[in-house]
């Protein structure tokens, strides 16, 4: 289990699916509670370009994990 989250990362759906289809990012993380009709095209944006997607369990989980006090449904690690 990773603790934290280093790096510079991006926060969000919006965001995330931004930075992707502008040929960003390494690994993208996703809740596993987030709900399926937002992430499903952000997992295939992001598989369709060759990033690693890596699933959390919760998105209060995902958030702490990028040092949020709020639940992230999504981060981009660039």
């Amino acid at each position: 289990m990773i603790d934290r989250l280093v790096g510079k990362k991006l926060i969000g759906i919006k965001q995330c699916t931004k930075a992707i289809k502008n040929g960003q990012g390494i690994e993208l993380y996703v809740a596993k509670d987030a709900d399926e009709r937002l992430i499903s095209p952000l997992v295939e944006l992001a598989e369709g370009k060759s990033i690693k997607v890596v699933y959390i369990d919760t998105m209060r989980e995902l958030g702490k994990m990028c040092s949020i006090e709020v639940g992230s449904s999504a981060t981009l690690i660039l």
